[in-house]
């Protein structure tokens, strides 16, 4: 599966994002381990900002089908440059893809960004943090 089909899945599901108040919306696309990929929008509400981001709907897609590794990641926006996740998204994506898994950012114009799940957050909390169980 290439990162072309999930950039295709992450353009189409960002159309069915629901965002009335930023007009911001946004689209993502995981691949799992297994192969599948799990796509999700943003959805904002009234008491914005307590909407969910685009990324945290992919994964909580995935995490519903019984998965919890995730190999490839996707995001779109209708912006100038391409937009990266935002601080919470970026912890989400660490919990579940490796230090190198491959995050590509990009527009609906065509700018793209490569970059890696560690490289977005260093340092990332982890259950190790979490001390003796």
């Amino acid at each position: 599966m290439s990162t072309e089909t999930l950039l295709q899945a992450a353009t189409d599901v960002r159309e069915n994002a629901y965002a009335p108040y930023s007009h911001f919306k946004v689209g993502a696309a995981v691949r799992a381990a297994s192969g599948t990929v799990y796509r999700g929008c943003n959805v904002e509400n009234a008491a914005y900002p307590e909407g969910t981001c685009a990324e945290a709907g992919a994964i909580a897609a995935m995490v519903a089908a019984g998965e919890t590794e995730l190999v490839e990641v996707v995001v779109i926006a209708d912006c100038p440059s391409p937009v990266p996740p935002c601080g919470g998204c970026r912890q989400k994506l660490a919990e579940f893809g490796r230090h190198d898994v491959k995050v590509t950012l990009a527009t609906v114009a065509g700018a793209q960004t490569e970059t890696t799940v560690g490289d977005l957050l260093p340092g990332s909390f982890t259950a190790g943090h979490l001390g003796r169980r």
